[in-house]
């Protein structure tokens, strides 16, 4: 009977905790970079070029514009990336596009499952680029918010991996 009362003790231990995150991280945020041996404007264009997306974002399947405003700012769009076999379907809204220096895109995937901020600064290094990535994840669900900090990491393995697969796609050609 006391090994019954210990296992109930320390699950509801665990469960409190589990709940506790969501109640006190209210964002999960982290930053990746990387340097491009490229000028500006390539990285630039091809970073935002949709026909190119498949070359350095394995996941990605299709976008469709909602709408698209004159200089970017406050298109939205609709997006489909396969998720192991399940097409996983977002909204994508640029909140800030200056040529050649930022883009800041925010997703709305799966309903509010995850709303993300994707911040890119791009810098000019003679002819190199570099790419400051901030993102931070939130959930309008209250168990997603509980799991993105003990995520956090996958996050941002994954969105490093995508600048990575950028850098080598630029770099080859």
């Amino acid at each position: 009977m006391k090994t019954i009362k210990v296992i109930i003790v320390i699950i509801t231990v665990l469960v409190i905790a589990f709940f506790s995150i969501g109640l006190l991280v209210k964002d999960t945020t982290f930053t990746t970079q990387i340097t491009i041996d490229k000028p500006v404007a390539t990285v630039f264009s091809t970073f935002n070029d949709t026909s190119k997306l498949k070359e350095w974002i394995p996941e990605f399947k299709s976008i469709e514009t909602i709408e698209e405003k004159l200089g970017k700012t406050g298109s939205t769009y609709k997006i489909i990336v396969d998720n192991n076999g399940q097409n996983i379907v977002m909204q994508e809204k640029i909140l800030a596009f200056v040529p050649n220096e930022k883009v800041t895109l925010y997703y709305n995937a799966g309903k509010g499952n995850m709303l993300k901020k994707d911040d890119y600064v791009f810098s000019s290094h003679d002819n190199s680029t570099t790419i400051t990535h901030n993102a931070s994840c939130s959930s309008g669900k209250f168990i997603m918010s509980c799991m993105f900090p003990i995520f956090k990491s996958k996050f941002k393995e994954q969105d490093q991996e995508y600048l990575n697969n950028l850098k080598v796609f630029l770099e080859k050609e």
